[in-house]
């Protein structure tokens, strides 16, 4: 599958280029990735509701948590280096190889096992069922790294912002169905049946890969490049090559350390509003949110110019985040979290849009993977830095008089005010933060570079003329 195939020439394209055929395949792998996303997401959730309502230990539901994010972000760059080594859909046959197998180990791990031996958290085993399904979890972003850039391969450069749209509703359908049925499978079969739900979709995904067509003739390399490990020796040079794409990167990363404001402090605040079942209903419901801002833009798309939108984007989220906390009434929170989750489909297909079109092809999957990785460190760090920060002063210190009379005319009186200080705040930094990167040199530079970037992901084409060879030249 991973046999090297000889750099194009300008005799041989890429491929032909993206129509109505191409379109149609793209459909299937859309629709195979959902199957496929909701099949992890829900043996991922359901392994964290197991591990909690069997350990009652906040400590081990933490750790898988946090290692899977700590995975995501270390081989963010190896998965993108992979995809551009290989062709597309032999990338998606591995990761659902591998996850299949990962999920087989899981089920002979219960198998094998009293579960009274598996829930002990203290003991190896706990370790070793819940890391093969970390692992399985963690692989299937190797294959949503190589759906961003079939993307590219697939689709019409004209239509690509509506794709990335459909990509956001797939991610939002996997969040709406695993957040309710994980916890009605764990609640009504067990983990076992569940890990044997995850292994018969995961097959079913599996076997209809085989026989999904993913028209690309052959692996790209800008000619004369030797491919040489999988690090981040290639990764810069992609990424700085582009006027402002750093900075892009570098912006969403900050938004992602606010977003870990959110990603902390979400849950606690929604459970001071509602009950912990009303709760899950709530999230259930305002997740159809994802599907509505990618319904969104695969219907209007994202305008001439996506830098614009995605900053636009994430001026309303900063002032979503000033208000939906500012008083304890749970239609302004529940009604915030579906705004919130309009938004962020709307946001991560403005980034993925802006890369399919400044990015060589060769060097998307590597650009992606870097992304994936740093952003996604982003997130965790902020939410363990504003946990303790909420618990030991801004809570107190909003029970408190002081608290009260110098910020109670703001946001009212409640249980939560401190937390909602912190949204607050952090809202207000992203505020400022964005306001900024609308009056930077490298937001108009990137803004040029997508104005002026060739719609074509054929890296060997004629129309590409000196700025493509200027690019190929660097990147080598």
């Amino acid at each position: 599958m991973s046999q090297q195939v000889p750099a194009t020439t300008r005799d041989e394209p890429v491929q032909a280029p993206p129509g109505a055929r191409t379109l149609r395949a793209f459909y299937q792998v859309l629709a195979n990735t959902a199957v496929a996303n909701v099949t992890s997401s829900y043996l991922w959730w359901a392994l964290t509701f197991w591990a909690y309502l069997e350990t009652r230990s906040v400590m081990a539901t933490a750790i898988i948590g946090g290692s899977y994010m700590l995975l995501v972000a270390v081989f963010g760059v190896v998965f993108g280096v992979i995809v551009d080594r290989m062709r597309k859909k032999a990338v998606m046959v591995l990761s659902s190889m591998v996850t299949l197998i990962a999920y087989l180990l899981a089920g002979i791990l219960y198998l094998s096992f009293p579960e009274s031996v598996l829930v002990n958290w203290g003991g190896p085993w706990f370790w070793v069922f819940a890391g093969v399904i970390l692992i399985g979890g963690v692989v299937e972003n190797l294959r949503n790294i190589a759906l961003s850039t079939t993307v590219t391969l697939l689709v019409p450069a004209d239509r690509r912002d509506r794709a990335n749209g459909l990509v956001g509703t797939v991610h939002g359908i996997a969040f709406m169905v695993t957040s309710v049925f994980s916890g009605l499978s764990i609640g009504l079969l067990g983990m076992g049946w569940t890990v044997v739900i995850a292994i018969a979709l995961t097959g079913v995904a599996l076997g209809h890969l085989l026989f999904v067509p993913i028209p690309e003739r052959g692996v790209v390399h800008v000619e004369g490049e030797k491919p040489a490990g999988y690090g981040f020796r290639g990764v810069i040079p992609a990424v700085i090559v582009v006027p402002g794409l750093l900075a892009l990167i570098l912006f969403a990363t900050f938004n992602n350390l606010v977003g870990g404001v959110f990603m902390a402090l979400m849950d606690p605040y929604g459970l001071n509003l509602f009950s912990v079942e009303l709760w899950g209903i709530v999230l259930g419901i305002t997740s159809f949110g994802f599907i509505i801002g990618g319904a969104i833009v695969a219907k209007f798309g994202l305008g001439r110019n996506p830098v614009r939108t995605l900053l636009l984007v994430n001026i309303g989220v900063a002032l979503l985040g000033m208000t939906f906390a500012i008083r304890e009434w749970w239609w302004l929170y529940a009604l915030g979290i579906l705004v919130f989750m309009c938004l962020m489909p709307i946001a991560e297909a403005s980034e993925q849009t802006i890369i399919q079109r400044v990015v060589p092809f060769d060097k998307q999957g590597r650009v992606f993977g870097f992304a994936a990785s740093v952003e996604s460190a982003a997130a965790p760090v902020s939410a363990f830095v504003v946990g303790p920060l909420a618990q030991f002063w801004l809570i107190p210190f909003m029970d408190s008089r002081a608290g009260q009379e110098s910020l109670g005319w703001l946001l009212g009186e409640g249980q939560a005010r401190g937390m909602a200080l912190a949204f607050m705040g952090a809202s207000l930094v992203l505020l400022i933060t964005v306001l900024l990167a609308f009056a930077s040199r490298p937001y108009r530079r990137l803004s040029e570079a997508y104005a002026s970037a060739p719609p074509s992901l054929n890296l060997e084409d004629d129309a590409v003329g000196d700025a493509g060879e200027s690019l190929r030249a660097s990147v080598r």
